[in-house]
């Protein structure tokens, strides 16, 4: 049994892995607002550095990817999923990332941080929370957002104008404790079913 006091295991999932990618940006960015806090312990999973096919056949490689990966999911109380928006949706590695695991999602809290150019990714954050629902996952509702998001921070990875986003982080953040902690307390007192 875990104490309420005990930091929420947070896994930040980076969900793109095209080649000269921003996700490592805004990844940096919202690990640094975690860290800051007490109440959570972050954990990173990388979609650019996981070989997990498509078919979803059990290969030797996919087994080793899985038993990096999945005690990572398994163990999260909660997660925040940085995705950048591709053709109105979310990318084909994050969505192979999601369908590889199930009972790892179950019952937990999702934080989306999207970005992109005019529409800041927000496209992706609604179809995740469609796939997170059938997981039996929970999306808080409110998300951080980047629009342009190139151009929101400098070539040191800063952002220009902190303000609003980090307000925003702090909102997020504190929704995903509330049900992180909410939820956590709540298995342990019944498991969930479905």
């Amino acid at each position: 049994m875990t104490s309420a006091m005990e930091p929420l295991n947070v896994t930040v999932v980076i969900g793109s892995n095209r080649h000269g990618r921003f996700g490592p940006v805004v990844a940096d960015w919202i690990l640094e607002h975690v860290e800051r806090r007490e109440d959570l312990a972050a954990e990173v999973v990388d979609v650019a550095g996981i070989e997990l096919p498509t078919s979803f056949a059990r290969t030797e490689e996919a087994t080793a990817a899985l038993a990096d990966v999945s005690p990572k999911l398994a163990r999260a109380d909660a997660f925040i999923v940085l995705t950048p928006e591709y053709n109105h949706s979310f990318p084909a590695g994050l969505k192979n990332l999601i369908d590889w695991h199930y009972a790892e999602w179950r019952a937990k809290p999702v934080a989306l941080i999207s970005y992109g150019g005019l529409a800041g990714g927000l496209r992706a954050a609604e179809h995740l929370r469609q796939v997170f629902a059938e997981l039996h996952a929970v999306t808080v509702r409110d998300t951080v957002s980047f629009h342009n998001a190139g151009a929101s921070f400098d070539d040191s990875g800063r952002l220009k104008d902190p303000s609003a986003p980090d307000a925003a982080a702090k909102t997020m953040l504190d929704q995903l404790e509330w049900w992180g902690t909410a939820l956590r307390e709540a298995k342990e007192r019944r498991p969930y079913g479905s």
